[in-house]
């Protein structure tokens, strides 16, 4: 756990009740707000943080004082704790480095001390006069020394100042009078001095280029602008040229002039190619400070594009490019193979003989330089040789200054910031290779611009008292000083008795009213000037307070604070500070009072609450106001977060219970890596805690809790540990190059918490599959250099990919491409097939080979083919794709194939042969179909495997329905496998039959069918079923019936025929009878009924009935005939007759049949 707490209060960091005065100066403690003084006048005491400022309110001018206000070791009582190593943040994790932990008292940040430092110097600043006081005028705003514009604005020249009364304008230009009233374009701001010079109506903007200077005048002098310079932005046009290609021998150095047109200001300058890609640079190919390209060897790549100068302007936004060159490299290797870029010596491979060392820029081996301090000092050493030479930068006597060094353009270039008086001396850079070495001294001189040591301040004097203007300045070469008083040279002014003139130093006696001006220091030197103004102002006015009155000060206890009052009065009155209204003077101990007026408490009691008056006194009267003084507790977060290692996908709390002052309002808030935290639908936050759920790997970081009130705050920061995938790789290089192998080294990511347990090195070519990446190898996690096995004739590019528990990484940006040398191939392609697609062809079909095993260009394949056991001569073609069809072939015959790969190099080795088989057609149907039934059961069936099989028998199919005379069953199918010849089928019933039909089946379908039937039942079972149906109760009764009818028929039969003789009988019908009826001469006819059928003997169906079979001794059934008849004698009067299946030809003539009741009746 990491805690950092910054607490703190100000006397001026609460609640105020009215708006304070406008001025800004805090040595007298006038500023426009409460809040606005504490920028400055903050104090810190150890880890305490005046919190109504805010860290970010600090003033740049504040923080460029850093320096100095390291130096003051009385305002650093802070307290800082050790520097703990940094532990591992979880399983698998790295060392972070040392954590900075601060505790409860912390140091401040550095840029507090400066803004301490300029509180200091503000307590014994100058004075500012109220505004509503008569005073001379002074400029508080104005335009840069060097002023450039654009010519397509409009131009303002800015001049603000403040006086009372307010003050009057006018300019010079080129130090003569500027009348605005004669130029309509020009014009002046109301209550202002801006320049306002308008080109909406047209006009030149360069006529208006010169030296302007303002001047702000009342009735108590005038102030002056520093000189203004006003400069129009030029960006000239590129002067047009036609560029003759450049010959360059190969290894020679190569310097590319640009020469852009004089900008002003001067423009950005950068190269491209007329096509508008950037030139890639590098040690060997860089821009130089003056904008020129320097090769310090040219090779023969350097020629595959062109190179454009370009400039671009700063206010027109406008890039001018120059005509590009183009490079002609003469060289004694015209092949330039891109395998070779990464050859650990290029130039040997190529040919180029190596050279030592020689400077291109600067020539010569001395040389020097001059900088203003302050300023850049840019040294720059640019060199040729072969190889391309390394450069180093020392300074002669000493060290360079690392806080201020740095190099630039791959080390071509050093750059010292802010340069001083101790940075001139002589540097030298040293450019080497292998073949030697050569170095150029250079001499730097520091000179100085004025710059104040001692700025001249207003004076503010009440009449009769002394005082003096100081005015000390330094640069190189010394400057001079010139006085002046409003705005006129000091010999020329009226003669002052009062005021004397001493160098630098203008010393004043005895003012009076009449001593009021405004006076100028001017100090110069070749390089530049210092222009300052500061006013002499006599009043004689009583004590004023300038802030408001009874303000409530809130304060933390324990803290340090600070209450201001601001006044003002001439002569300066004193002022004393009482506590409650009584007691003696507040100074010394825990109190101190400055020159401007503050209390300073140095460490808040409870005991300090209370109001506080301060009395401001001079000959003239004296003032007072009071402070209202309330004591809060601190804020305290006694439940600090805790560092914490979560895999993705877990939900992670994040504890902060804080305790604070219950009449000041609480807020707590959480922040990430030092920047707002988002709170996200996976986040829940509460008042004391923060949750996550589900963490992801942009979770990880560092989470502070920010508990503030108005008036401090407390934080606590703990640090999340997402354990996730590893970075990816970067930085490949391929090293050791050789024709079958190479060295892949490459620099590992961060592995996120996890360690890395596997690198997978992948390959892309751009013959066969340019895009696709397949998998080379694999190596363990530990290593971060491998060498690869490589095939010939592929154009090699690589990547690596980092793999952790977690998952995998993202894969690393490919490196530059290495090609191997071709070879005869070492092997033929796999999977060689010859397979019929119709029934008189084969297609030859295999595995295309890929781009590591086609071993050179023009990959292609070699196909022969043959019957088998033949003696035939071998077919042979040659082909590119990856299938051959062999056409016209019998169906289904062996073939010997062979497939052989050859490319530009030579063929592979001899193939194994591979057979295969021409297309299938149907097969014949199975021989040897057999049904058997050994039981009522089973039923078994048998067969042998077709005569022509005309291909590989895939199984055979066997339908088979169950039939019952003209009844038929459902039909099923069954399926077989290819070596099946027997199949036993169970019957569903004992006297069904069963139709069979049997096909085999090849890849083309199902061939000819044989079909067969079960066989009928044999006489024993059928005996056996008839035995078993008569001993049945309803057969038996059956018959019993039958019988007993044939004996009532007989006996009827032989009544009738005992009683015999014929009698005309007419049967009674619908329709009378006819003539063409036929009828005996007697009247009788013969009577027959069609429906009724002989009688059958009856067999057992297959369905279970009994059927009645054919016979000519059955009996015939009575027909329908009329109503029987009696004679006299009561016998029965009545003809049977038969009627015959011919009686078409036999005509309406009918006789008696002779059938079995006929012979019947006629025994009878």
């Amino acid at each position: 756990m990491r805690r950092l707490a910054a607490r703190g209060a100000a006397g001026d960091a609460g609640e105020v009740a009215a708006p304070a005065a406008d001025s800004t100066d805090c040595a007298r403690g006038r500023h426009p707000s409460p809040r606005r003084l504490i920028d400055l006048c903050a104090i810190w005491d150890p880890g305490v943080f005046l919190p109504a400022v805010g860290w970010k309110r600090a003033s740049g001018f504040a923080r460029r004082r850093l320096n100095e206000a390291e130096t003051l070791n009385s305002v650093r009582e802070a307290q800082l704790e050790l520097l703990e190593a940094a532990r591992p943040r979880g399983p698998g994790s790295r060392e972070r480095g040392p954590v900075l932990r601060m505790a409860r008292q912390q140091q401040p940040p550095p840029w507090v001390h400066a803004a301490f430092l300029l509180c200091l110097l503000s307590l014994s600043g100058a004075i500012e006069i109220p505004m509503d006081l008569s005073q001379p005028p002074t400029i508080t705003k104005q335009s840069v020394k060097d002023h450039i514009v654009d010519p397509r604005d409009n131009i303002l020249i800015e001049c603000e100042a403040k006086g009372n009364p307010a003050p009057s304008f006018h300019w010079t230009r080129n130090s003569r009078f500027f009348n605005i009233a004669k130029d309509p374009r020009v014009s002046m701001r109301r209550r202002s001095g801006t320049l306002v010079i308008d080109f909406r109506s047209g006009g030149r903007p360069e006529e208006y280029e010169g030296e302007y200077q303002c001047f702000a005048r009342n009735k108590f002098g005038t102030a002056l602008s520093n000189r203004i310079r006003l400069q129009v932005s030029k960006s000239p046009l590129w002067p047009k040229e036609n560029l003759d290609p450049v010959v360059v021998q190969e290894g020679a150095p190569l310097t590319l002039q640009c020469n852009p047109p004089p900008g002003l200001p001067s423009p950005v300058i950068f190269w491209m190619s007329s096509s508008m890609e950037p030139i890639t640079q590098d040690k060997r190919v860089s821009q130089g400070h003056n904008g020129d390209l320097y090769f310090s060897n040219v090779m023969l790549q350097d020629m595959q594009t062109d190179y454009s100068c370009n400039a671009r302007f700063h206010f027109t936004h406008t890039i001018q490019q120059k005509n590009a060159f183009t490079l002609k490299v003469l060289t004694n290797n015209p092949y330039n193979d891109s395998s070779l870029r990464n050859h650990p010596d290029i130039y040997s491979a190529r040919g180029v003989a190596e050279r030592t060392p020689s400077f291109m820029y600067p020539q010569g081996t001395a040389s020097s330089q001059m900088v203003l301090r302050g300023m850049d000092l840019v040294l720059e050493c640019i060199a040729s040789g072969v190889p391309t030479p390394d450069i180093a930068w020392y300074k002669k006597g000493g060290d360079l200054p690392s806080d201020k060094a740095k190099f630039e353009n791959f080390n071509k270039a050093l750059r010292i910031t802010n340069v001083s008086e101790e940075d001139s001396g002589e540097y030298f850079c040293l450019a080497s290779n292998k073949m030697g070495s050569i170095r150029h001294t250079i001499s730097v001189r520091v000179k100085a611009a004025p710059y104040w040591l001692d700025e001249p301040k207003n004076l503010i004097l009440a009449p009769g008292e002394d005082g003096r203007l100081v005015c000390r300045a330094n640069g190189n070469p010394k400057p001079t000083v010139q006085w002046m008083v409003n705005g006129e040279p000091l010999q020329s002014a009226p003669p002052n008795p009062n005021r004397e003139v001493a160098g630098d130093t203008i010393i004043f006696r005895d003012t009076q009213i009449s001593s009021r001006a405004v006076y100028q220091c001017n100090t110069s030197n070749e390089h530049g000037y210092l222009l300052a103004n500061a006013f002499v102002s006599v009043l004689d006015v009583p004590p004023r307070m300038l802030s408001p009155r009874n303000q409530l000060i809130r304060v933390i206890l324990y803290n340090r604070t600070r209450l201001d009052c601001p006044f003002f009065g001439s002569p300066i009155p004193t002022l004393r500070w009482f506590k409650n209204g009584q007691g003696s003077n507040l100074d010394g101990g825990n109190y101190h009072v400055y020159e401007n007026g503050s209390l300073e408490i140095k460490m808040i009691r409870k005991e300090d609450q209370g109001i506080y008056t301060c009395v401001a006194t001079n000959i003239l009267g004296k003032a007072e106001n009071q402070v209202r003084l309330e004591v809060k507790d601190p804020t305290r977060i006694y439940r600090m977060p805790e560092d914490q290692v979560a895999k993705r996908g877990t939900t992670v709390q994040l504890e902060c219970r804080v305790k604070h002052d219950p009449s000041l309002k609480l807020t707590v808030s959480w922040l990430k890596d030092d920047e707002p935290l988002y709170i996200g639908n996976r986040m829940k936050k509460e008042d004391d805690s923060l949750t996550i759920f589900g963490v992801a790997e942009r979770d990880q970081g560092s989470y502070t809790c920010v508990a503030s009130t108005e008036l401090d705050q407390d934080l606590a920061k703990a640090y999340l540990t997402v354990l996730g995938r590893p970075d990816r790789p970067r930085d490949l290089e391929l090293t050791d190059l050789a024709e079958r192998s190479v060295r892949l080294t490459w620099i590992p990511g961060d592995d996120n918490n996890s360690p890395i347990t596997d690198y997978v090195v992948q390959f892309e070519e751009d013959q066969f599959q340019p895009g696709v990446w397949h998998d080379h190898s694999k190596f363990p996690g530990s290593v971060n250099s491998a060498v690869l096995q490589l095939s010939p004739y592929v154009n090699y590019q690589f990547r690596v990919i980092a793999i952790n528990e977690v998952g995998s990484s993202h894969p690393s940006l490919p490196s530059e491409r290495y090609r191997t040398s071709g070879a005869p191939p070492e092997s033929n392609p796999a999977d060689v097939k010859g397979e019929g697609t119709r029934k008189n062809n084969m297609e030859i079909t295999w595995t295309p080979m890929n781009a590591t095993s086609a071993f050179g260009p023009n990959l292609r394949y070699i196909i022969k083919w043959r019957r088998r056991e033949t003696r035939e001569t071998w077919n042979n073609v040659t082909v590119w794709g990856s299938r051959y069809v062999v056409g016209q072939t019998p169906v289904y015959v062996p073939y010997e194939i062979r497939v052989q790969a050859e490319n530009d190099f030579g063929k592979g080795p001899e193939p194994d042969t591979v057979i295969g088989y021409s297309g299938e057609d149907l097969p014949s149907a199975p021989r040897r179909f057999r049904v058997r039934q050994p039981n009522l059961e089973t039923i078994n069936l048998e067969w042998d495997h077709p005569e022509h099989p005309n291909g590989i028998l895939i199984g055979y199919t066997l339908k088979y329905v169950a039939f019952n005379g003209t009844k038929l069953g459902k039909q099923i199918v069954e399926n077989f496998s290819p070596n099946q010849t027997k199949f036993t089928m169970q019957r569903a019933d004992p006297v069904s039959r069963y139709r069979f039909t049997l096909s085999a089946r090849t890849q083309v379908g199902s061939g000819e069918a044989a079909t067969e039937e079960s066989p009928a039942p044999p006489n024993e079972a059928y005996t056996n079923n008839q035995a078993d149906i008569a001993t049945q109760g309803w057969f038996i009764g059956l018959m019993c019936a039958i019988a007993l009818l044939v004996l009532i028929l007989l006996i009827v039969c032989f009544i009738k025929r005992s009683r015999g003789g014929k009698y005309p009988v007419r049967e009674k019908k619908d329709v009378p009878l006819g003539p063409e009826d036929p009828k005996e001469e007697d009247g009788s006819f013969d009577y027959s009924d069609e429906d009724n059928k002989p009688l059958q003997g009856s067999q057992t169906s297959l369905d279970g009935t009994i059927k009645q079979q054919e016979s000519d001794d059955s009996l015939v059934d009575y027909g329908e005939g009329g109503e029987g008849q009696f004679n006299e004698d009561g016998s029965f009067i009545g003809q049977y007759t038969v009627k015959k299946d011919k009686e078409e030809t036999e005509g309406n003539e009918s006789s008696e049949a002779t059938s079995p009741v006929n012979a019947i009746y006629s025994l009878a």
